[in-house]
């Protein structure tokens, strides 16, 4: 199933958008006469539920496996859960249930949701009326700016705080380090109370501390995380309980939250308004999401690991395996990927973040090759912003992380509101494209962190 682009990604030809995948197969099988009704359940902490319907032709054609995998995948990293119920024709669960099996082709999703969760993850295969109805809970996030307070976000370059006091950002900086090779999560702890004393002396007091960092994070313990992959499970436990540990050090309310989750909470505090979608792109790509009636939802919102590409061709995750995932798009490894299509030669011991800064600095150059980097991640974007919007609900989109920073991420934007326009416009009328002014692209996500706690009564 194919049909041409209206807007082709310059560096990237093949690629291969979800959205006008799935909106042609829907339009195939409503065509067909022979839809039925497939339902996905996911159950995850608390009680809480998420469902999602579609329609699919009842046998196992390639392209109705396509799709559904595809949803699946998608469900999973966005919502979480550690049961998946699939509720249709038994020949489309049996498949689901093989691949999402610990030995199955998505081993390492089912992996990681097992860890997350502290279960086993488990697939129902059901019919469609036995999925349980959705359980969504909405919680209040962040917004408190009152007092003496320190925020921090974590990304593979860099770490960045900010101290602010009563509203006003006193100090502000960015803290290179390389979290992703090292075992130790002696290494974090340090680098991180270095940066926590060093707002600290900036302020009269400390009153509270907010934080985010990529990865899963459940009641300030981090379950899964890139910045610390390199550490073994004999030590993880120690990283698991970084926060927790800094906590009873100061003696003051510590909130950490997933940096997808904080991008969304800058918007919603910028915008004053709620239904945003967080995306920030850096090292990695975080998403995060602030609902209609405003709060955390408590989905995992791990854009990094959605599907973006089903271009067969399409580069493989270093760290899952799978292909034509978030983080290959929208992240300082999108910018790294494309350098060979756009004929950059860069030395090859440059790291991702020297790589990005190379391509930014050949942008204000106006230098073709650089621009080109940047339209593609643009109709990147255009491309996959309706794709969020099958699973999300919002108005506003907010860009974050360092990647957005200069004339590139202005180049990124326009581009991406021209696809909009010319292949999705009822979404373009809708949803808003914002991004921050410079500095808040690169430390707004550390200012956000700050508001987490609320200060003790």
């Amino acid at each position: 199933m194919s049909s041409s682009l209206a807007i082709t990604a310059p560096l990237d030809p093949g690629f291969q958008p979800p959205a006008i995948f799935h909106r042609c197969y829907a339009e195939a099988t409503l065509a067909s006469g022979n839809a039925v009704p497939l339902v996905i359940g996911l159950e995850r902490e608390c009680g809480r539920r998420s469902r999602f319907e579609t329609l699919v032709r009842p046998g196992v054609d390639p392209e109705t496996m396509q799709h559904v995998e595809r949803i699946v995948k998608f469900l999973l990293w966005s919502r979480g859960g550690w049961r998946l119920h699939i509720g249709g024709p038994q020949s489309i669960g049996e498949y689901i249930r093989g691949c999402f099996d610990p030995v199955g082709s998505r081993a390492f999703d089912v992996q990681v949701m097992s860890r997350v969760y502290e279960r086993p993850f488990e697939v129902l295969v059901t019919n469609a009326e036995s999925v349980p109805a959705a359980h969504e809970v909405s919680t209040p996030l962040g917004g408190h700016l009152n007092g003496c307070r320190i925020g921090f976000d974590l990304g593979a370059s860099d770490y960045k705080i900010a101290a602010i006091q009563d509203g006003e950002l006193v100090y502000s900086r960015e803290f290179p380090w390389n979290p992703k090779g090292k075992p130790d999560p002696k290494y974090h702890y340090e680098h991180l109370k270095h940066g926590l004393s060093q707002a600290a002396a900036r302020l009269p007091h400390v009153d509270t501390i907010g934080g985010c960092s990529a990865g899963v994070i459940l009641g300030n313990r981090i379950m899964v995380g890139s910045l610390f992959r390199s550490v073994p499970p004999a030590k993880f436990e120690q990283a698991k309980n970084l926060f927790n540990r800094l906590q009873e050090e100061w003696r003051i309310p510590l909130e950490v939250a997933n940096d997808g989750d904080v991008a969304a909470l800058a918007g919603a505090m910028s915008l004053d308004t709620t239904g945003v979608l967080g995306i920030a792109m850096g090292s990695s790509q975080a998403g995060g999401y602030i609902g209609p009636v405003g709060g955390m939802t408590g989905w995992l919102n791990e854009l990094a690991f959605t599907p973006v590409d089903y271009n067969p061709a399409a580069a493989a995750d270093e760290w899952s395996g799978d292909h034509g995932i978030g983080a290959q798009y929208f992240s300082q490894q999108a910018v790294g990927r494309l350098l060979p299509a756009a004929e950059i030669s860069l030395p090859k011991e440059l790291g991702l973040p020297e790589q990005l800064q190379e391509v930014q600095s050949l942008i204000s150059k106006d230098d073709p090759r650089a621009v080109g980097i940047y339209e593609t991640l643009g109709v990147y974007l255009g491309y996959t912003i309706p794709h969020y919007a099958d699973f999300y609900e919002f108005k506003h989109v907010l860009l974050l992380g360092r990647v957005t920073s200069g004339r590139g991420g202005d180049i990124l934007v326009a581009k991406a509101r021209e696809v909009l326009r010319a292949e999705f416009p009822d979404v373009a009328a809708r949803v808003t494209i914002h991004v921050p002014d410079e500095k808040g692209r690169r430390i707004g996500q550390a200012v956000a962190a700050a508001s987490l706690p609320a200060l003790p009564n």
